[in-house]
């Protein structure tokens, strides 16, 4: 499998951000791409002179750079861990994988960043998860047979106050987010206990901190669009169906059940670390990426429905429209970085 990958990126070695030469011809669609990623090379070796060029155009077709695993590894023998930088490392590059679990139980506060605390902090964590289970397990909410992402729920709506009445009642809206998430969660992390525990802390961070900025995104969506490419905005506007879109899946989701879990991890990583702000550039560039197939729909309903299943026949797609997504919204953080310099 490790080799098929290495393959697969091998073979878009020249041509990342291969989802833009749809829409172009062959040699300036080439130039285009290539040209874009030596800009932010270029960008990211301004900062830090040190590294390089190689180095940072082989990140940007999809390698995982050694410097920054080794980079994280120093930051992980910081004791207390420094959560301001291992918040900047995980907005820059993604997490390893060995790496990401702890990194995301630091940065959501489910562990403190003292290491002489977290086995104690997992003793109670666990200890907990067994009193919630045990509760919900003596007043018949769960069973045996529930699946897992439902006691999840349960075990949330218990610890918040809302659990309902009986167990057949139906589900709120925040409740079929909180399921969405907790599926995908369930794919990364092989612990339930660690699973539910990160659900939660997820959940809550992404209530408090992104609450009042969720609601802004589709006009944000809209402006990003309206730069990169015009024309494909005004034909979305043109058959009303702008205020269609999967927004629900895109940014109250935050993507659980349409991306594939390596591309939901980095996006991920980049929400646990500070910012909402990747949703929007991970839309963008799937609206790009099937422009095509866009531009050929006529009606708003036919636009939705395409939209809100593309993610059956095409995860590698957007496994590598993640990827550009995330660079960009690397080479935008760093421009306004530049601007505050100035």
């Amino acid at each position: 499998m490790q080799g098929l990958y290495i393959i697969i990126i091998a073979a878009s070695f020249k041509s990342f951000a291969w989802p833009r030469l749809l829409e172009t011809d062959g040699d300036d669609a080439q130039d285009h791409s290539d040209r874009g990623i030596r800009e932010d090379c270029l960008v990211q070796m301004a900062e830090d002179p040190q590294r390089n060029f190689r180095s940072h155009y082989y990140e940007k077709v999809g390698f995982r750079g050694v410097e920054e695993k080794k980079s994280l590894e120093i930051l992980l023998k910081d004791d207390p861990l420094d959560v301001e930088k291992l918040c900047t490392f995980a907005q820059r590059y993604p997490l390893p994988s060995m790496y990401r679990v702890l990194v995301w139980k630091v940065l959501l506060g489910i562990l403190p960043p003292h290491y002489e605390s977290h086995s104690a902090v997992l003793t109670f964590r666990k200890e907990q998860y067994q009193d919630l289970l045990q509760a919900l397990q003596v007043i018949r909410f769960v069973q045996d047979s529930t699946p897992q992402v439902w006691v999840y729920l349960r075990m949330y709506q218990l610890e918040s106050g809302t659990l309902p009445r009986r167990p057949s009642q139906s589900l709120e809206p925040e409740d079929v987010v909180f399921i969405a998430i907790a599926e995908a969660m369930e794919e990364m992390v092989e612990n339930d206990v660690d699973a539910y525990w990160l659900v939660k802390y997820f959940v809550n961070q992404f209530n408090n901190k992104y609450s009042d900025s969720v609601a802004h995104l589709p006009k944000s969506l809209e402006h990003y669009l309206n730069l990169e490419d015009s024309k494909l905005l005004t034909h979305l506007k043109t058959c009303l169906a702008m205020n269609k879109l999967p927004y629900d899946l895109w940014f109250m989701h935050c993507f659980a059940g349409c991306l594939p879990e390596s591309s939901l991890q980095r996006v991920w990583d980049k929400i646990i670390s500070g910012s909402c702000k990747i949703l929007v550039f991970v839309a963008m560039e799937i609206l790009l990426t099937f422009k095509i197939k866009l531009m050929a729909m006529n009606k708003a309903e036919n636009i939705a429905q395409f939209l809100q299943n593309v993610s059956i026949s095409e995860s590698l797609i957007l496994h590598n429209t993640t990827l550009y997504a995330i660079s960009n919204m690397t080479m935008y953080i760093a421009s306004q970085i530049m601007r505050i310099g100035k």
